[in-house]
């Protein structure tokens, strides 16, 4: 015989509409996150990957919001993600902030820095030299992919920490913040032009340090002697002898053509001379550094990869000197150790994945 339940009638009958209840939000959870997977995938199929920053982080906060349904309030998506909707916002006015101040643009600098560490090679240059193809190999796919990575894995991350872990997903994000605005403050204050921009300009087009000289929309083909980085000496045979701006060429080896105009018309539209720190080698430094006690210890080879390719993209398809990427890494140490002083360390064993 089942056991008679004495409890008052009024508590039995709460816990009967809270399970009601209950099972009336998971539908609803379920039933939302359907209906976002299946908006999300009908978008990517008829206009393609979301590299739109502000679309993207509309993407994960919608989906947060549905997965969110009978969890925590909707509410807490709004408050909790706005700060990073306003460095985009922030990002895209640096250009103006440093016109405003008035600050001369760093055209040479970079350039003599690089020559002075590698004994007068420069590494933007020896590389297009030796590896530029006249049809983007396979491997440049790979480039494309690291270089676009910027734009979506921290979001996914902290999507990820958000669910997963809130004080987790707090510390990351005053991690990205913090990293990002320095980046921000820097730029505004120390605008440096790119390898790719200084190819495609003379000395005596950026005599008076301009953020948007008429040169650094023109190619680089006739540019005499290289511009400022300098020229190439050799080729491979039918590969472009100027250097090149080719984050986005691996994307044509998939046929994503589509894809890369939207790449190509995002980097047009951002602040172009925001090279020095490298936010692009800075974040995934610090990305790496903050996952390396919290995923098991197979992946921590993964995390250097990562870094180390990125240092390569950014060098071979002229995004930045060594030396913005030297900054970028010194400024991303300084993030993590300043976080690390303010609040303590979480112990390990918040992983994102199971641990070996």
């Amino acid at each position: 015989m089942s056991a008679i339940d004495d409890r008052p009638v009024a508590e039995q009958d709460g816990e009967v509409v809270a399970a009601v209840r209950e099972r009336r939000l998971t539908l609803l959870r379920r039933v939302a996150l359907g209906t976002w997977f299946a908006v999300v995938a009908f978008r990517i199929a008829t206009t393609g990957v979301a590299f739109n920053r502000e679309l993207l982080l509309l993407y994960i906060c919608a989906g947060l919001a549905a997965a969110s349904i009978g969890r925590r309030r909707v509410l807490y998506v709004i408050r909790d993600w706005l700060p990073f909707a306003l460095v985009l916002v922030v990002y895209d006015l640096s250009r103006g902030a440093a016109d405003l101040i008035g600050r001369p643009t760093l055209w040479h600098w970079q350039a003599d820095a690089d020559r002075w560490l590698f004994f007068g090679v420069m590494p933007t240059v020896w590389l297009q030299e030796r590896l530029k193809q006249p049809q983007p190999p396979w491997w440049e796919v790979v480039i494309s992919t690291t270089y676009m990575s910027f734009f979506i894995l921290p979001y996914a991350i902290a999507a990820v920490l958000w669910l997963r872990n809130r004080e987790e997903w707090k510390r990351f994000a005053q991690l990205f913040v913090g990293l990002s605005f320095a980046a921000l403050i820097i730029y505004a204050l120390l605008p440096a032009a790119p390898p790719w921009a200084a190819a495609r300009c003379t000395a005596a087009d950026v005599a008076s340090g301009p953020s948007n000289p008429r040169c650094m929309f023109s190619s680089a083909r006739d540019v005499p002697d290289g511009g400022i980085l300098g020229s190439m000496s050799t080729s491979q045979p039918g590969a472009h002898e100027w250097v090149e701006r080719i984050s986005t060429r691996g994307w044509a080896k998939l046929n994503l053509d589509t894809a890369r105009a939207l790449i190509d018309q995002g980097q047009a539209n951002v602040n172009l001379v925001a090279a020095i720190p490298s936010l692009h080698a800075g974040l995934s430094l610090a990305i790496a550094m903050f996952l390396w006690h919290r995923v098991g210890r197979r992946w921590r080879p993964l995390l250097v990869a990562y870094v180390l390719t990125m240092a390569f993209t950014l060098v071979y398809a002229a995004e930045h000197y060594v030396v913005d990427l030297l900054l970028g890494w010194l400024l991303a140490v300084v993030a993590m150790t300043v976080l690390n002083r303010l609040r303590p360390r979480a112990p390990a064993g918040i992983p994102l994945t199971v641990a070996a």
